[in-house]
């Protein structure tokens, strides 16, 4: 576990940051700070950027609603963000708030709606996406915010696909079988995961996928699980045998 301090509240700030250079905080931050936490003067909190490290910073009021946040000392140097990709069907609004939060705690670095047959929810709020993903970030210690990018249609998705990446996909009709060995061999290859939606992948859309040469089919086991648990899952289990778990 890396020297990290797990007491104080943790924001992330779109400035930059250096030893006494202060700003002023937004508005939603300024409440949370000084009326949800009752934080006063010369309080301390923890500030991230994804750029500069993470900062320690004092609190100074100025009026009733003003808070300048000016940071004193960095308490952790920047590291390179993670170069995991998750790509997923949306889902409905609270368990895709879920799946996106847990991604971020697992270390995906890249956030991707991907528009298949049988989604459940094709309109997706952007904002609320990279919300979750800030607020995820903030409470788990990461120091980049992972990327949130906007939706693609499948057949796009495949068509723009960068070879040298390696899309694992989880197939609920593979045969059982431990995925293990075959992740463990892939230690430092670039990889994304594609998850699909409650209903599955469509017939066509499997046959696209297993046709491709950058694309290698996984199992979960011998259940079928949940759209949101089965990126937990995969995840983990990526993370685990090829990842930054795999030291």
């Amino acid at each position: 576990m890396p020297d990290y301090d797990f007491t104080g509240p943790r924001l992330f700030v779109d400035v930059a940051l250096a030893a006494g250079e202060g700003f002023e905080a937004e508005p939603a931050q300024a409440n949370y700070l000084l009326n949800v936490l009752r934080l006063g003067d010369a309080d301390r909190v923890l500030l991230f950027n994804g750029r500069d490290g993470e900062w320690a910073a004092r609190l100074r009021r100025e009026g009733k609603k003003r808070l300048v946040l000016t940071p004193s000392e960095r308490s952790r140097a920047q590291t390179a963000p993670s170069d995991l990709h998750y790509l997923f069907a949306p889902l409905k609004s609270a368990r895709l708030d879920y799946t996106v939060q847990k991604a971020v705690e697992m270390g995906a670095g890249v956030l991707r709606p991907v528009l298949t047959q049988h989604v459940q929810a094709p309109r997706l709020n952007i904002e609320r996406m990279r919300a979750n993903a800030v607020e995820a970030a903030e409470q788990c210690g990461i120091l980049t915010v992972p990327e949130c990018r906007e939706p693609v249609r499948f057949d796009r998705m495949v068509a723009d696909w960068d070879p040298n990446r390696l899309l694992l996909f989880c197939d609920e009709r593979a045969e059982a079988a431990s995925p293990l060995d075959e992740l463990r061999s892939l230690k430092g290859v670039p990889l994304a995961l594609l998850i699909g939606p409650e209903g599955g992948f469509s017939a066509p859309e499997r046959e696209t996928l297993r046709a491709l040469p950058f694309v290698r089919r996984l199992s979960l086991g011998p259940r079928i699980l949940r759209a949101d648990t089965a990126a937990v899952a995969a995840l983990a289990v990526i993370q685990a045998c090829a990842g930054d778990w795999s030291v």
